[in-house]
């Protein structure tokens, strides 16, 4: 399960069993992951995730910043607290990447907003998996 976590909204991805192909699923408030809320606990439930995979926002020079630091310490949270082990990918661009794809698919801004987050997440986790199937 790929999470690309935001200041405000958390999007949240699947892979299919065989781990081939990525999936966008919900966006959540971002407090409602943290806390452990219903909402939160149900995506758990329902999806039965192995691994949580976060995107991390390095900068162009691939170097972590101050974001990335406040998304490794919200994904710790958000991991321990599900009690499920954590690993990070590189997201950048993946929102621009997002929206480039709403876009093309006829979403005007409104549209998109709600959903940029998981069509992110699904990026990035299509990419880990892609670089993980590729490896003999």
């Amino acid at each position: 399960m790929a999470l690309d976590i935001g200041e405000k909204r958390v999007g949240v991805a699947v892979s299919d069993p065989a781990q081939r192909v990525a999936s966008p699923i919900c966006v959540l408030p971002f407090a409602e992951v943290a806390s452990g809320a219903k909402s939160w606990r149900r995506v758990l439930e329902d999806w039965e995730p192995d691994l949580l995979l976060c995107g991390l926002p390095l900068t162009l020079a691939g170097e972590e910043g101050p974001q990335a630091q406040r998304i490794r310490q919200a994904a710790h949270t958000i991991a321990d607290a599900a009690d499920l082990p954590l690993d990070f990918t590189d997201e950048r661009l993946s929102s621009t990447e997002a929206k480039r794809s709403l876009r093309d698919s006829g979403y005007d801004e409104a549209r998109m907003r709600g959903k940029i987050d998981m069509v992110a997440a699904s990026l990035f986790l299509q990419a880990w998996l892609d670089a993980r199937n590729a490896q003999p």
